[in-house]
């Protein structure tokens, strides 16, 4: 057995903060330790209270928390971050589905594989949940890269049968052969869970939305991933090609692709019969903030969708979202609520990034907190990682001001390191 000892301050969430300062969602010890033991965490707690005869790796004074989560992103679109001047439908047609149709090359998927967990691992994202390409080869290396690290990871293959160029256009068929054959392959095999992924309404024919349907129905530890009322075009091209259905969420439905795996992307845009129906059906809506700034789709209104009894997670959208950073992610949230007059404060924005998308993945019990039995996926932050940081850390007296600092101002210079299963991985 191999075992050792993180010691550090340590921060854990229990619950959703209720408030600003709600200090019983979280558990912060000044001078703590984690237990590791092969892989999974044995014990959490004041340091004097461990075993004195292990290993002991000192991180202090820096926090220690479980590991980000980042529940929609695109492993494809690495090299189209940063692409200029354009709204979603032109955004994908003139970079993102060109950079796609590269992923036809193995050796191309597998290079950007291992870019991709490179930079999730830099910026202390031990569980990414990926869209990959249309190829069947772009998921074989996005769960192979994975593997190799022991990484948490999920994801899928796109599934779009029309509005695309032709090398990125698979059938309806196809489509479900090449998804039955990944599940069969990677769906929890070793830290790998499978992801079902229509794009979306736009790129899938009907005939496509029913086999995405039978999948959904035939594999019921799988989850399903897809976009949702991203920008107002995007709605009215979707209703266009799909008139009979009430509304954008209605699609998706009618095909039964709704219920607690349904993670849907950006939902910015939603009536209120939507709203009713993803509280109803316990489906998660995906707040994308950096993306949503970036490409101009609109403003999430958390704190309404929240109220009514939506679940919700949050996410970087690489590559519409313009950094791998959860605390880059966060802090752009920030601005998305202050615009709609809302204080969305550095307690839930930390537990959203851990607890709050362990749970909307049904995975707290594995991930997102340093409960005993959990997976040992942790990581080290230092609020005063730059000048600036340091500087403004010598006026910070609490937590929540630290965490703050960490969100406002932090990147991938402030995790310090990234366990995977106990193991430090960050490159």
């Amino acid at each position: 057995m191999t075992q050792q000892i993180l010691r550090g301050r340590i921060l854990s969430f229990n619950r959703q903060p209720e408030g600003a300062d709600d200090h019983c969602a979280y558990t912060y010890i000044e001078d703590g330790g984690i237990v590791v033991s092969d892989g999974k965490i044995e014990a959490a707690g004041e340091f004097y209270n461990l075993p004195n005869n292990i290993e002991v790796i000192d991180h202090r004074p820096n926090l220690l928390m479980a590991g980000f989560i980042d529940t929609h992103n695109h492993f494809p679109q690495m090299q189209v971050i940063g692409s200029y001047g354009a709204q979603l439908l032109d955004w994908l047609n003139n970079y993102t589905f060109p950079a796609e149709i590269k992923f036809v090359d193995p050796a191309h998927a597998e290079r950007i594989a291992v870019k991709y967990f490179d930079e999730m691992l830099r910026n202390g994202t031990t569980t990414p949940v990926a869209f990959c390409s249309v190829h069947k080869t772009s998921a074989d290396a996005y769960f192979a890269e994975a593997e190799r690290r022991n990484i948490r990871a999920l994801g899928g293959k796109v599934l779009m049968d029309r509005n695309a160029p032709d090398g990125l256009l698979d059938t309806p068929q196809s489509a479900y052969d090449d998804t039955n054959t990944l599940i069969q392959k990677w769906h929890c095999r070793g830290r790998g869970l499978y992801v079902i992924s229509p794009r979306f309404a736009i790129t899938s024919t009907p005939e496509q939305m029913e086999m995405a349907q039978a999948l959904v129905a035939e594999n019921p530890t799988c989850y399903m991933q897809t976009h949702l009322s991203e920008n107002h075009d995007e709605i009215a091209y979707t209703m266009s090609l799909y008139p009979e259905h009430p509304d954008y969420l209605g699609i998706y439905e009618y095909y039964g692709l709704l219920g607690p795996r349904a993670l849907l992307g950006h939902s910015i845009h939603l009536n209120d019969r939507e709203r009713s129906v993803m509280a109803e059906t316990d489906s998660v809506a995906v707040f994308c903030p950096t993306s949503n700034l970036f490409i101009g789709s609109g403003l999430f209104n958390e704190e309404r969708t929240r109220n009514d009894g939506v679940r919700i997670a949050v996410a970087t959208d690489i590559g519409g979202g313009t950094s791998y950073s959860m605390l880059r992610t966060m802090d752009e949230a920030y601005k998305v609520c202050q615009l709609q007059n809302r204080n969305l404060s550095p307690i839930y924005a930390f537990y959203m990034m851990t607890l709050g998308n362990a749970k909307a993945l049904g995975l707290e019990t594995d991930i997102g907190n340093l409960d005993e039995g959990t997976e040992a996926d942790i990581i080290v932050l230092d609020a005063s990682a730059t000048p600036a940081m340091a500087l403004r850390m010598e006026t910070v007296t609490t937590i929540s001001e630290e965490l703050f600092v960490l969100q406002t101002l932090g990147d991938d210079r402030s995790v310090v390191e990234t366990y995977v299963a106990g193991v430090a991985a960050k490159p």
